[in-house]
């Protein structure tokens, strides 16, 4: 069997609130397991409403935040000894996509600026006039006129604009991986698609895998090829899309999947939940036992008590409840 491209291994995060004698802890993650292939370019889709820990998984495998325990492995070697010893070759080869594009951008200088310094900073060419070239034509393949956009500063982009240049610079560097953060959150609605398919050809072109972290299950069911769902820092449910959404396990994805609407104007949506409110969830988060016990139709004693396994049930799928026990 062939290595991994990236190994998620038991990652936890615990947070300490308040003061180290009279505070209190909070796990963001607890224990979450996955994998990449290295084999076959895959986007797998991390879903879960806010506060159920995608966004931190995201930052601890770019190493910008450390586990409590646990590791993250890439390519067979820690991402903790890649920063040590390769730092440059590891975020060559693992590239973010924020949701705010904003927030990269240096106001004083021109956007062409992020896209020059990611061409000097891993030398993927000699010279200047080189340098222009291959950014010219990154932008034109993703359908950016650079007549447009080169020149200006970054309050004088659209959001979308902004995020496509993110892009750009997907496309120069061409990494292994890539970790997208709600990238589409503060993209306008008739751009999402565009975007989304970017990211679908550059697996298909280009062999790069992604993570894509959304709280919105029909957009993980239109880019990725799997679905891992998250609920309250741990996996409860993996498998593929098609295969999640129709044919969901846990109770907790069966939830989320009633609450999609139906694509037919002649009938009500009649349920509708808000996966990015976070208090009433917050507030039905256990401390032991299964973390959907709180919600579930179908907890017993033994749900409240012990953290159920998460079995394979048949090939790809992966469930975490006591039901299939």
């Amino acid at each position: 069997m062939n290595q991994p491209l990236l190994e998620v291994k038991n990652l936890t995060k615990v947070y300490r609130i308040g003061g180290l004698l009279s505070g209190r802890t909070v796990k963001a993650i607890d224990s979450v397991s996955f994998q990449i292939p290295s084999d076959k370019p895959k986007i797998i889709a991390l879903v879960g409403e806010s506060g159920s820990g995608k966004s931190t998984i995201a930052r601890i495998i770019l190493g910008l935040l450390q586990p409590t325990s646990g590791e993250v492995i890439y390519k067979g070697r820690n991402i903790l000894e890649w920063l040590k010893k390769n730092k440059l070759e590891y975020y060559k080869e693992v590239q973010p996509i924020f949701q705010d594009p904003y927030g990269i951008y240096n106001p004083f200088y021109r956007v062409e600026r992020v896209l020059e310094l990611a061409v000097k900073k891993f030398k993927l060419s000699s010279n200047r006039e080189d340098t222009r070239k291959l950014i010219l034509k990154a932008m034109e393949d993703i359908g950016l006129r650079p007549e447009d956009i080169l020149g200006r500063y970054p309050h004088q982009l659209s959001g979308g604009e902004r995020q496509r240049l993110m892009l750009v610079r997907i496309l120069l560097i061409k990494p292994n991986l890539i970790i997208a953060d709600e990238p589409i959150s503060m993209i306008d609605v008739s751009l999402r698609a565009m975007f989304l398919n970017y990211l679908i050809s550059f697996k298909d072109k280009y062999n790069i895998s992604s993570i894509f972290i959304t709280h919105d299950l029909n957009v993980a069911s239109y880019v990725a090829d799997d679905i891992l769902v998250l609920c309250h820092g741990r996996i409860v449910e993996e498998g593929p899309k098609d295969e999640v959404i129709t044919e969901p396990l846990h109770p907790y994805t069966k939830l989320l999947t009633s609450s999609i609407p139906i694509p037919d104007p002649t009938k009500r949506w009649k349920e509708q939940l808000d996966l990015t409110s976070i208090e009433s969830f917050k507030k039905l988060k256990v401390e032991k036992g299964c973390v959907f016990f709180a919600r579930c139709p179908f907890a017993s004693e033994k749900c409240r008590n012990e953290t159920p396994p998460f079995l394979e049930i048949k090939t790809g799928r992966k469930v975490a409840c006591f039901l299939y026990l």
